[in-house]
């Protein structure tokens, strides 16, 4: 599954015409409306037909991603990779790079930035974005739930407009 490389990008959700965070019972009801009016058999005129085709080729093409719970979850997460790839960043790092903070259930990894501050993350924003955050001793890893060998992740920081690129490697220990 590849995004489109254009700089205003026509994402799933905007084929069906629903937002980002619809249900998925919103997800099907716009699907089968929007089937109804594209489908090819439903149209009259020859050069409506050609267009219609190609549209309800992208409907189905959408809702076998989005309607199944495991690819629409891969497909967010390379849609928000796709879209992070866009932000000008102050510093490029990597897992090792990162202070570690353990504490009750969630693991909390920080980097300080330039202005004093710090960019940080933990373990629930980790897993919400596909990856598991393994522990072993003093030694953290992270185990992506996709077959991805590397993913890029964008941090702001708490106080300033900074942002660093935290590089993933599947193999990655820190």
């Amino acid at each position: 599954m590849q995004l489109a490389d254009n700089s205003i990008r026509r994402t799933h959700y905007n084929i069906l015409n629903v937002k980002e965070d619809a249900t998925q019972e919103e997800i099907r009801t716009r699907y089968k409306s929007a089937l109804l009016i594209s489908h090819p058999d439903k149209l009259q005129k020859t050069s409506q037909t050609t267009n219609s085709e190609s549209r309800f080729l992208e409907i189905q093409t959408a809702w076998e991603i989005l309607g199944n719970v495991k690819s629409r979850a891969l497909y967010d997460m390379e849609l928000r990779v796709s879209r992070q790839d866009d932000d000008v960043v102050a510093d490029e790092i990597v897992l090792e790079d990162l202070m570690v903070e353990t504490g009750g259930d969630v693991v909390e990894l920080f980097y300080q930035c330039r202005c004093g501050d710090y960019f940080s993350l933990d373990s629930l924003e980790l897993r919400e974005m596909g990856f598991e955050l393994l522990m072993d001793g003093n030694k953290i890893s992270l185990q992506a739930h996709s077959n991805a060998d590397m993913a890029s992740i964008v941090l702001p920081c708490g106080s300033c407009s900074l942002k660093i690129r935290l590089t993933i490697n599947q193999d990655t220990q820190a």
